[in-house]
């Protein structure tokens, strides 16, 4: 529609077409000198060794990345680390989505670091949307006050669909931060499961966080991750649920009597605490490092860190085979044919799969 002050009836008025807008980026701007520095991976050690946390959390970005060039950089800055690392006491911390995990951990840390002293780097896993992958990523929101400590380092990490929601590279940043002078790690998980394995295969002291009062008392017992817990704490025990706090948890230390001894001989502890008003924690802190302090005299110690170190060692070769089947570009293309029979029921899964796999072996010995 015209503007009324362009018709004739307003002869004489003088209508401008105004200015053109403008860029809100400099034309001057020259952004070679913004760009950031390409680090060898000499450039990583040296910085991870000296405890820039910068360089850490860049390290960190290259090992989760899926790019061939990087990971063969992150695989030499971890070869190289190496030597400096194993000589911190390793805590992994899961429990029912909602049952203070973070809130818990910044109390926690807290508490190390005044009592313990060193340095803590916090490893949270953040659930990735099946649908979109993507992560919110907001643990340091709920951590506010491990957040803003000098000592600490917090770095959330996406799931990514990877076993029991531990971050598939997580086992190579804890490498890397305890090369960076990180003597204290803890590893929080999203969830509870029979898959929370991957945890416990990383971590020296494995924490189970569990709730009173939310309808099944005995809900929370699974064999899987009761058998893999060396000691069990549950939170929101103040105000009116300190009565169902304490009815929880001996239902825990019945059922943990029901259980086989653990092989490191340590009969897992039932405690409760407050996250929210720091109640108990020191009792926690007292466990862990008695337990750090007993499996360290029986030898289990370093039997499970060995054994830790053979398990991966098969999960990076299953990990590796995997990624070489499905980045094979025959594999590729026959992998669509092969669904859409059946999909349309002309095959069997189990048929189609060999197939593929014969196809697969055939071109390795070709």
């Amino acid at each position: 529609m015209e503007h009324p002050e362009n018709s004739e009836e307003y002869v004489g008025l003088t209508v401008n077409k105004g200015v053109a807008p403008v860029s809100i980026v400099n034309p001057y701007l020259k952004r070679g000198r913004f760009a950031r520095r390409k680090l060898s991976a000499n450039d990583y050690v040296e910085g991870i060794l000296k405890g820039d946390t910068s360089i850490l959390g860049q390290a960190v970005t290259l090992v989760e990345s899926q790019n061939a060039d990087h990971q063969q950089v992150a695989q030499e800055v971890i070869e190289k680390c190496l030597p400096y690392t194993g000589k911190s006491i390793r805590v992994g911390i899961s429990g029912v989505p909602g049952a203070g995990k973070s809130t818990s951990i910044d109390e926690f840390g807290l508490h190390v670091l005044k009592e313990h002293g060193g340095k803590l780097a916090v490893l949270a896993i953040d659930p990735s949307s099946e649908r979109t992958k993507g992560s919110i990523l907001g643990d340091k929101t709920r951590m506010e006050k491990l957040s803003v400590h000098p000592d600490s380092f917090i770095r959330p990490s996406p799931s990514a669909g990877s076993l029991g929601g531990v971050a598939r590279k997580t086992r190579e940043t804890i490498f890397l931060c305890e090369a960076a002078g990180y003597d204290k790690i803890f590893v929080e998980t999203v969830g509870v499961g029979q898959s929370e394995t991957a945890c416990h295969s990383m971590v020296d002291f494995f924490l189970l966080i569990q709730l009173a009062g939310t309808g099944d008392e005995l809900q929370g017992i699974k064999r899987g991750i009761m058998e893999m817990a060396d000691g069990i704490v549950i939170n929101k025990c103040d105000g009116n649920n300190v009565e169902k706090c304490q009815l929880a948890a001996t239902h825990f230390r019945n059922a943990l009597h029901m259980f086989p001894m653990p092989d490191s001989g340590w009969m897992p502890k039932v405690l409760t605490y407050s996250g929210f008003y720091a109640l108990g924690i020191k009792e926690i802190w007292d466990m862990v490092y008695q337990y750090i302090a007993f499996v360290k005299h029986n030898g289990y110690f370093d039997y499970r860190r060995n054994e830790q170190s053979k398990y991966w060692m098969y999960e990076t070769i299953n990990e590796q085979l995997q990624g070489s089947f499905f980045r094979n570009p025959t594999i590729s293309d026959m992998l669509v044919a092969e669904e859409k029979s059946v999909l349309e029921g002309r095959k069997t899964s189990f048929v189609a799969a060999k197939q593929l796999l014969d196809t697969y072996y055939k071109l390795m010995h070709s």
